[in-house]
């Protein structure tokens, strides 16, 4: 028997809370959104992303240190296909 896969935000939240241990996190699927817009696709899901998260690995790095822990931890999802990946800081 397959399992279902889960949708890729709540993937994306496993992930994200495995990798960077975050203390407050939300991933929002704002791909419906986007429609018509360049790298949606017919779904409506799973292509652009919002993520807000919180994680002690941020401690002493700077904006840009930190957003790049989030990309290289769902590095994977973009080839596959995640097209915007929007992150807020919290």
């Amino acid at each position: 028997m397959n399992a279902i896969p889960l949708p890729l935000s709540q993937q994306i939240h496993a992930r994200l809370m495995e990798r960077l241990q975050a203390t407050e996190l939300r991933v929002l699927d704002e791909s419906a959104d986007h429609a018509g817009h360049m790298g949606a696709n017919e779904s409506g899901q799973g292509t652009h992303m919002r993520v807000c998260i919180a994680s002690p690995l941020f401690e002493s790095l700077s904006r840009v240190q930190r957003h790049r822990l989030v990309y290289d931890a769902l590095q994977d999802f973009i080839d596959q296909g995640l097209h915007a990946l929007a992150i807020e800081l919290i």
